[in-house]
C-alpha cells in the first residue's frame, strides 16, 4: 500500500462516508420522485469501493464484515443491473430502489458497527455488541430504512435512463 495501512483506512472510511452521504442523498431523490443521476452515480460507485477496499485490510480468516460486504456486492451488482441495464423498466424500478435502499442500509449497518468499536464512550456501553445500546441502535436502523424503503417505493415513480 502506497500509504500505508493508516492512509488506506483513511481512505476506505472517507469512500465509506461518500457513499452514505450519496446514498441519503439518493433516498431523498426516491421520497421526492427524482432520479438524480449525479448523487447515484456517487453512491454506487463509492459503494462498491467501500465494499472492495474492505478486502484490502489484512486479514486470516473471512470475518463477518467480509459476509456483510459480499452480501452488499451482491445487492449492488442487482442495483446497478437494474439502473443502467433494465433502466429502470417495469419491475425493475422497484427492484433498483429496494436494492439501493439496502445497500445504503448495510453501510450504515457497518457504520454503526464501527463507531461502537472505535467510539470509547460507545464501546463502554456495549463492549461485546450485544447490549442493549448497541442492538437499540441497530434496530433504530434497521426500522429507519425499512419504512424508508417502503416510503420510497411509494413515491418513486420515474423511470427511463
Amino acid at each position: 500500500m502506497i500509504f500505508g495501512l493508516e492512509g488506506f483506512t483513511l481512505f476506505h472510511v472517507a469512500l465509506s462516508l461518500v457513499g452514505i452521504a450519496a446514498g441519503f442523498v439518493v433516498v431523498g431523490g426516491f421520497l421526492s420522485n427524482e432520479r438524480l443521476d449525479g448523487a447515484t452515480h456517487v453512491f454506487l460507485a463509492a459503494t462498491v469501493a467501500t465494499n472492495v477496499t474492505g478486502f484490502g485490510f489484512p486479514f486470516v480468516q473471512l470475518l463477518p464484515s467480509h459476509i456483510v460486504a459480499l452480501i452488499s456486492l451482491a445487492v449492488l451488482a442487482v442495483a446497478v443491473y437494474a439502473r443502467y441495464v433494465a433502466q429502470l423498466s417495469g419491475a425493475w424500478r422497484g427492484i433498483y430502489v429496494v436494492s439501493a435502499t439496502l445497500a445504503l442500509y448495510l453501510n450504515v449497518f457497518v457504520l454503526i458497527v464501527q463507531t461502537f468499536l472505535k467510539n470509547p464512550a460507545l464501546s463502554a456501553l456495549a463492549p461485546t455488541q450485544s447490549e442493549p445500546p448497541f442492538a437499540a441502535t441497530q434496530g433504530a436502523a434497521l426500522v429507519l430504512f425499512v419504512l424508508l424503503g417502503i416510503a420510497s417505493l411509494r413515491r418513486f415513480r420515474v423511470s427511463g435512463a
